[in-house]
């Protein structure tokens, strides 16, 4: 059983997936001018609607700067500031981020993939980052602007089978056939340490202990 509150020292065993509508809602995030994480989050929340306060200086981040926010996000790979913002979520019950430092958040930031109508989230629970960025890569790669053109025809044709087939069984089946034929591989590779330590650890195939 899961005490009902739980130590920043604790990594979760996963994070729960959610959207947040933060139209409106003051987010901050703190970060250096300079810094690739903060400037993408800064836009992220700003295309969603959301009031974003940027805070280029983390010493200089104050109590009230954050108190009644509702999401904070924290780029800086420092320990002490985000152990700090930890203690200020708690007292202040906003949400927090801390980017590559999932002991200290309650959010996980997940890699967000765009194309055409879809969005495709990807989170590592905020334990490898590199990776989920390597996955994002992939998919962006892969959904192109034929697969965005997909979804496209893919809308009008079931625009068309609810303006032409009365019976829901029939608008069903006509949408299952317009999506025969797609389909999806993927390929993984893995670092060789990696594959050295899956070798190192494999159980024999001639052991017999149950």
């Amino acid at each position: 059983m899961i005490a009902s509150k739980i130590g920043p020292e604790v990594l979760p065993p996963a994070f729960f997936p959610v959207g947040l509508n933060l139209v409106g809602r003051k987010c901050v995030v703190i970060g250096a001018a300079d810094d690739r994480e903060a400037i993408e989050k800064d836009e992220a929340l700003r295309e969603v609607g959301a009031d974003v306060v940027r805070i280029e200086d983390y010493a200089s981040v104050r109590e009230d700067d954050v108190s009644d926010a509702y999401f904070v996000i924290f780029t800086p790979q420092e320990e002490a500031p985000a152990a700090r913002l930890r203690e200020l979520a708690d007292r202040h019950r906003f949400l927090l981020c801390a980017i590559d430092q999932p002991k200290y958040g309650f959010v996980a930031m997940a890699a967000t993939v765009k194309a055409g109508r879809a969005r495709i989230a990807i989170s590592t629970g905020g334990v490898a980052p590199r990776v989920g960025r390597t996955l994002r890569e992939a998919l962006h790669g892969a959904l192109d602007e034929k697969f965005a053109r997909f979804l496209e025809c893919f809308a009008h044709q079931r625009r068309r089978a609810r303006a032409n087939l009365a019976a829901s069984a029939d608008r069903r089946s006509a949408l299952i056939k317009a999506a025969d034929g797609f389909n999806v591989e993927i390929h993984v590779t893995y670092p060789q340490w990696f594959d050295d330590e899956l070798h190192r650890f494999a159980p024999s195939v001639l052991d017999t202990t149950p």
